[in-house]
């Protein structure tokens, strides 16, 4: 059975490595994995979209709409933007802290993340709002968001992946000073409540 699992966030909150660690822990587990990612200036705080999807026999890398089983939002805008790609019953990991888009900064537009984050509320389902900020400062780094947020994914239990099964693919990828921390926030996303 295909696993569909989107992400989507700003440049530098590391959604390509999540992905990635997705992508990994199914591979080390036998399944099939396939990923592509969408990436508009990076660099200057663009949008960040990568698709995973993991199981047996997959042939596209990219999820269609109303196809993903759980989609990993790292800012809120980004996950009220990748909405129609969620299936009906799927699950919406969210961390509630806006990053002001390019846009707004240049236009002195103010943006809070409030809105859309009521907006997730009242549509989505299954929402998992994660507290990244106090996961963050627990675990000492603001990088570990990404790590935090799957743990949170993979505890829905939608993604077909158990938290040893990606502890086991941070220990393989993150260098070795910085595993510590990865898999105390992969342990404390875990831990985030469903709304």
């Amino acid at each position: 059975m295909t696993k569909n699992v989107l992400l989507c966030g700003v440049g530098g909150q590391g959604t390509v490595l999540a992905s990635r660690l997705i992508a990994l822990a199914a591979m080390e587990k036998g399944m099939e994995a396939r990923g592509a990612e969408t990436i508009g200036m990076a660099q200057r705080g663009g949008s960040v979209v990568s698709h995973v999807r993991i199981g047996g026999e997959i042939y596209s890398p990219m999820i269609p709409h109303k196809g993903a089983d759980v989609m990993i939002g790292f800012e809120p805008a980004e996950a009220v933007r990748c909405l129609p790609y969620l299936k009906k019953g799927g699950c919406v990991v969210v961390s509630p802290v806006p990053i002001r888009p390019v846009t707004a900064s240049l236009t002195g537009g103010a943006y809070t993340g409030e809105e859309m984050m009521e907006y997730l509320k009242q549509t989505v389902d299954h929402l998992v709002v994660v507290d990244g900020t106090s996961i963050c400062s627990r675990c000492g780094s603001t990088k570990v968001l990404n790590v935090a947020l799957l743990g949170a994914a993979i505890a829905s239990g939608l993604i077909g992946i158990s938290l040893e099964e990606m502890e086991q693919a941070i220990l393989k990828r993150v260098p070795e000073k910085f595993r510590d921390m990865n898999v105390t926030a992969l342990k404390m996303g875990a831990a985030s409540e469903h709304v």
